[in-house]
This record gives C-alpha cells, structure tokens and sequence, in this order.
C-alpha cells in the first residue's frame, strides 16, 4: 500500500503544547487557524492523528488527501 499525504486544518493558532503533541506532521499557520500536514501509512495512521486532535480539543476544520494512493 502506497502512502498518501493529508492536510489536516485545525481551528485557532499553536502554542508549544500543541507543536509538541504533533512533533512528526509539519505545522504551519493558515490564517487564523492550523495546518498539519504529512505522509500517513495508512487509515489507521490518519485515524491516529486525528484521534489526537480530538483528544486535545481541538475543532476540526477539514481533511484533505493531497497526494496518493
């Protein structure tokens, strides 16, 4: 299975806590929200993140599949 890269946008800006809790995605600013963005495996390494994103509180902006299979 081929891996494919996602975007994930979350709402609001990254203090330290959150970098550090997403250390393995790039972390960029999107205008007033968060962009977190890297290769995942598979569904279960997406899943993972975005369990993460839940876990931490934060809203959901979108999911995008960038590139992949």
């Amino acid at each position: 299975m081929q891996a494919c890269r996602y975007r994930i946008v979350v709402e609001g800006g990254f203090g330290p806590r959150f970098r550090e809790a997403f250390s393995d995605l790039e972390v960029e600013p999107e205008g007033w929200d968060t962009a977190l963005e890297g290769e995942m495996a598979d569904q279960a390494q997406l899943q993972g993140v975005l369990d993460r994103v839940a876990a931490l509180n934060l809203t959901l902006v979108s999911v995008a599949k960038l590139g992949g299979r």
